[in-house]
C-alpha cells in the first residue's frame, strides 16, 4: 500500500486516511487544509490522471474552499469547539471531488460528451450544495461517460477511467472517474450517482465501498426531477463509516419532490456508531437472502465473483444470522421491462440537432430506441417496471436484505463492454452487471463492499458483494451489515496503480 496526500509524517508507512479520519486531523490541528489541498491537487494531477480520475481539476475553487475552511478550523481550536464543530460539520475541509453529471455554478459541465464540451453551469445543483455546504473540498469534476449512460467510463471528451488494480481494465461506470480517485488513494471520499448500478459498478470493479441510497432519500431539487425515478445520488470511500458521513451530507428532501423520504432523526454515522463496536450484531439475526442467479441477462458468472458472494455468506452466518439461497424473483425476459425507461430517458436529454452528430454509438442508439417508444408504450414500461417491483418486493418480505455478487466478472476489459453496435454494447454491459439495475427499478437502497480479492490472468482483482435492501428506507441497516463484514474480514484500503 501506498500512503496517500495528507498522511501526516509519523504515518506515512500506513494506510492513508479515511475522510473521518482526514477531517479529525485536520480539527486538531495535526493537517493543513492549505497543504493538504495542495497535495490532493498534486494526486490529482499525477495518479489522478494516471486511472483517469478527473475530467476538470477546480484548482481556483478548491484554495478557496480551503481558505474558507482553514479559517473555521482555526476559529474552533481557539475556542474550543472540536466537538461541537465535529457534530455539525464532520467533513470540514476533507477532498471529496463531485461527479461531472451534477453541475457546480462557474464550472465545467461537459457530461462526457463532446457536444457540451466547453459548457460553463449557470447553477449550483442541490447535492453539489449540500456537498459544498458540508465545507469540503472539491478538487475537481471526477470523470463519467457521455451522459452517464454506460457501466464504463470512455468519456468522448477526455482520458478513461480505469481500476488501479490493473490499469487495462475499466474503472466501471458510470461513477468511474470517483471510483478510481477513491481506490487509488487520491481522495478519501467521491460523490456518485447511480441509475443502473453506477456508484456500486465501479466500487466493485476498484475495491471500494459505493452506496445507491433509498429513492427520495437525496433529493434531484431544485434543479433537477425523479424522472423515470430511477437515478439517485450516492457516495463512495474506503469504509463503511466513510460513506455513511458522506450520505449524512447530501441526504434529505427539498421542496417539490415527487416522493420525498425523510432523512432518519439520527444521523447514518451515528447509527453505525451505536453498533457493537466489536462488529457483532446489534439488531439482533438478521434473515438474509442469497441469490447467485443473474436477473438483467442470461450470462455465466465468474466462479470468484460466486466465491466472493460465498465469503460473505460464512461471515453472516457465522455471525448468527439467518441464510436462505432464493431462486430468481423474475426472469431476464421480465427484466426487459426496465428497457424503455432507460431509452426514454437518454431521448429526453436536450441537445440541437448539430450535437446530435457528435454523439456516440451507444448513446445515438439508446436515443432512437427511446424515440422509437410511445407514450402508450412508455405507460406500460412504468406499469411494468412498478408491477414487476411490486411481485419483487412481496416475494423478499420475509427477508431484511438480499446478497448477490456485484458483478458478474472481474473488472471488464473495456473493449469487452464498448462494442461498434448500440444493442450489441447494451447487451454486453446487462451481461456484466445483472443484479445492480434490479434495486433500482426496487427504489430500495443497495450498496457493494469489496470483500473478496482474486488472482484473474497473473493479476489480483477485487470483487464486490451488493447487499439489497428489501423494504425503502433501510439504509441503515445496510450499512450496519456492512460494516460487519469490514469489521470480521477486512478489505485493502488503497491500490498503487499498477502498470498497464
Amino acid at each position: 500500500m501506498s500512503a496517500g496526500p495528507g498522511v501526516p509524517p509519523e504515518r506515512v508507512d500506513e494506510a492513508p486516511l479515511g475522510a473521518l479520519e482526514t477531517a479529525a486531523a485536520l480539527r486538531r490541528g495535526a493537517l493543513d487544509v492549505r497543504e493538504l489541498t495542495e497535495q490532493t491537487l498534486t494526486a490529482a494531477r499525477g495518479t489522478g490522471a494516471v486511472v483517469g480520475a478527473f475530467a476538470h481539476v477546480l484548482e481556483e475553487l478548491s484554495r478557496e474552499q480551503a481558505g474558507a475552511a482553514a479559517e473555521q478550523l482555526s476559529r474552533a481550536r481557539r475556542a474550543g469547539g472540536a466537538a461541537e464543530l465535529a457534530a455539525m460539520r464532520p467533513l470540514l475541509g476533507v477532498p471529496l471531488p463531485i461527479k461531472d453529471l451534477t453541475r457546480i455554478a462557474g464550472a465545467p459541465f461537459e457530461a462526457g460528451s463532446t457536444a457540451l464540451r466547453g459548457t460553463i453551469a449557470p447553477v449550483t445543483d442541490g447535492v453539489a450544495q449540500s456537498i459544498l455546504d458540508a465545507g469540503t473540498v472539491t478538487i475537481g469534476k471526477t470523470t463519467t461517460p457521455e451522459f452517464g449512460m454506460p457501466c464504463y467510463t470512455e468519456p468522448a471528451t477526455g482520458a478513461p477511467a480505469r481500476t488501479p488494480w490493473d490499469l487495462r481494465r475499466t474503472a466501471g461506470g458510470s461513477s468511474g472517474g470517483a471510483a478510481a480517485a477513491v481506490a487509488s488513494g487520491v481522495v478519501p471520499i467521491a460523490h456518485g450517482s447511480d441509475g443502473g448500478g453506477s456508484v456500486r459498478i465501479p466500487a466493485a470493479c476498484c475495491g471500494i465501498v459505493g452506496i445507491k441510497p433509498t429513492r427520495g432519500l437525496v433529493s434531484p431539487g431544485p434543479h433537477g426531477s425523479e424522472g423515470m425515478g430511477l437515478v439517485v445520488d450516492g457516495m463512495l470511500a474506503r469504509s463503511v463509516r466513510d460513506v455513511a458521513a458522506g450520505l449524512d451530507a447530501i441526504a434529505g428532501p427539498r421542496p417539490g419532490d415527487f416522493a420525498p423520504r425523510l432523512r432518519p432523526e439520527t444521523s447514518f454515522l451515528e447509527q453505525l456508531a451505536a453498533e457493537a463496536g466489536d462488529g457483532s450484531p446489534a439488531r439482533g439475526p438478521l434473515r438474509l437472502a442469497v441469490l447467485s442467479e443473474p436477473l438483467a441477462a442470461e450470462t455465466e458468472v465468474h466462479p470468484a465473483a460466486l466465491r466472493g458472494l460465498e465469503r460473505a455468506v460464512e461471515v453472516l452466518g457465522a455471525l448468527g444470522h439467518e441464510i436462505t439461497v432464493i431462486p430468481a424473483p423474475f426472469t431476464p425476459a421480465d427484466w426487459r421491462a426496465f428497457m424503455p425507461l432507460w431509452t426514454v430517458g437518454a431521448a429526453t436529454i436536450p441537445l440541437a440537432p448539430e450535437q446530435e452528430e457528435q454523439l456516440l454509438e451507444l448513446t445515438r442508439w439508446l436515443r432512437a430506441q427511446g424515440r422509437a417508444t410511445s407514450g402508450v408504450d412508455l405507460a406500460r414500461a412504468v406499469t411494468g417496471v412498478q408491477t414487476l417491483a411490486r411481485r419483487t418486493l412481496e416475494g423478499l418480505a420475509p427477508f431484511d436484505a438480499v446478497l448477490t455478487p456485484t458483478l458478474a466478472a472481474p473488472p471488464a476489459f473495456p473493449e469487452q463492454l464498448q462494442l461498434p453496435d448500440g444493442a450489441a454494447d447494451f447487451d454486453a454491459q446487462c451481461a456484466f452487471t445483472p443484479w445492480t439495475s434490479t434495486w433500482n427499478m426496487l427504489g430500495t437502497a443497495a450498496l457493494s463492499v469489496p470483500l473478496h480479492r482474486e488472482e484473474v490472468d497473473g493479476v489480483e482483482l477485487p470483487f464486490g458483494v451488493q447487499l439489497g435492501a428489501t423494504r425503502p428506507g433501510d439504509d441503515a441497516l445496510l450499512l450496519s451489515v456492512a460494516a460487519q463484514l469490514e469489521a470480521h474480514d477486512p478489505w485493502p484500503l488503497v491500490r498503487t496503480p499498477a502498470p498497464a
